[in-house]
């Protein structure tokens, strides 16, 4: 059984057990929440698809830790001006772990 959540603006497709690392979220670490827009869910007797989500599907996750990825630089540069300009970026996730699908 797997389900395809939407949150941070991207989807994933998830089991139970899965840890998987999604755009930073408003939770504590340990707490557990819920993922409600849930885009399909796949059971032993075949794929229900929502239009756009799922009526009465949820997903449950605890969340494990917060933390930063890799830095990137970002540079850009123009030639002929004199024209360079380096940024660092490092972006901010949230780990959580499924324990849980409702469908």
């Amino acid at each position: 059984m797997y389900a395809v959540i939407k949150t941070g603006g991207k989807q994933y497709r998830v089991q139970e057990g899965d840890i998987l690392r999604v755009e930073k979220l408003k939770a504590q670490e340990g707490q557990t929440m819920e993922f409600d827009q849930v885009l399909a869910v796949s059971k032993a007797d075949g794929l229900t698809v929502g239009a756009p989500y799922v009526e009465g599907a949820k997903v449950e996750a605890k969340v494990l830790e917060h933390g930063k990825d890799k830095k990137i630089i970002v540079f850009k540069y123009r030639p002929k001006k004199h024209s360079r300009k380096t940024q660092g970026h490092r972006q901010p996730f949230t780990e959580v772990q499924i324990t849980k699908i409702n469908a």
